[in-house]
């Protein structure tokens, strides 16, 4: 089979024939037809993940479908249409695991870090991380919501908010575009929130209510102006951006950060005491989250906006996405 793999921190990109991976006891094959290029998939390019093992096949939003099984696999069967995200598998033992929190499982496997990710033609992972896809959904459109769309829908569906809530989704890129699509699913009032007058009409064809141009004003004040935001949801990495949202929030609101900057945020205790606000992150999911985003997805009409590209030209597609230029997610394309 054809891959595309990284020999070394900070290395290229290398095409390589490898031979078909052989699925374990309680593991899978998938035959993988799309896998979304992500942000994250820089920790494995540069080697910023500590003990990651080379060479490795990044990637981390995959769909296709059920290739083989291994022993004890009941619940997959060849043929079927799945998906695999961030979360690769859980260990079962642990207290988190012990608890149903696996999400939060103390020897967690990520995708693509801690085993070959979907850059590659087949792939292997544990029963337990695979989601089963609706039949209606196309893979490439599926692929970016195994990671950014669960981010967002599964942050949102745990949040506060409740219909008819004011929301607002810091960021339209590649995490907020699908913010402001499930935000209206959902039956919140949106206001996206960017830089530039030019985000506007497409905000507004995704479902915004209002758009503020940080450019222009305050956005704390807007929001203020607007009745104040139950959730933002932070998904643009730019902590001072951030941190200018905070006071935008009504009595009781929260901000919701899912955008992985490194950056500290800017906040006093008194902006959270007045008015009794909260700041929380969200971790993506479990695998049974990604089939509830897909399903919702397939539901509601909420599609990623991609561009695609060859499993071979996957550093030209990488390099699209580090220099911001995607518009909005990256997709691999696999020729056969």
């Amino acid at each position: 089979m054809k891959a595309v793999q990284v020999s070394k921190p900070g290395g290229n990109f290398e095409v390589v024939e490898r031979p078909i991976p052989q699925p374990e006891r309680a593991q899978v094959r998938i035959k993988v037809e799309a896998c979304g290029i992500c942000h994250s998939d820089v920790v494995v390019k540069e080697g910023f993940w500590p003990g990651i093992q080379y060479p490795r096949v990044p990637g981390h939003e995959i769909a296709g479908r059920i290739d083989a099984i291994g022993a004890d696999v009941t619940l997959w069967k060849p043929g079927q249409r799945v998906g695999v995200g961030w979360h690769g598998g859980h260990c079962f033992q642990c207290d988190p695991c012990r608890r149903g929190d696996f999400i939060h499982c103390q020897n967690q496997k990520i995708t693509g870090i801690h085993f070959d990710g979907g850059y590659q033609e087949y792939m292997v992972v544990g029963a337990e991380a695979v989601a089963a896809m609706p039949d209606d959904l196309p893979a490439d459109e599926a692929a970016p919501l195994l990671c950014a769309g669960i981010t967002v829908f599964n942050a949102l569906r745990n949040s506060r908010a409740r219909a008819g809530d004011l929301v607002a989704v810091q960021g339209i890129g590649g995490l907020g575009h699908l913010g402001i699509q499930y935000a209206r699913q959902m039956g919140f009032r949106i206001v996206a929130v960017g830089r530039g007058s030019d985000k506007q009409p497409l905000a507004k064809k995704l479902g915004a209510h209002e758009y503020v141009d940080t450019g222009v004003e305050n956005p704390a004040q807007a929001l203020q102006k607007l009745g104040g935001a139950n959730v933002i949801l932070a998904t643009a990495p730019d902590a001072k951006a951030i941190s200018a949202m905070i006071d935008g929030l009504a009595p009781n609101g929260t901000l919701l950060v899912i955008a992985a900057g490194v950056e500290s945020l800017t906040v006093s205790p008194i902006q959270l005491i007045n008015g009794s606000k909260h700041i929380e992150g969200w971790a993506s999911g479990t695998a049974k989250d990604s089939e509830d985003t897909l399903r919702f997805s397939s539901l509601s009409g909420v599609r990623p906006m991609i561009e695609r590209c060859p499993l071979e030209k996957a550093a030209e597609g990488y390099q699209q996405m580090i220099k911001g230029k995607a518009r909005f997610r990256v997709v691999l394309t696999m020729g056969r």
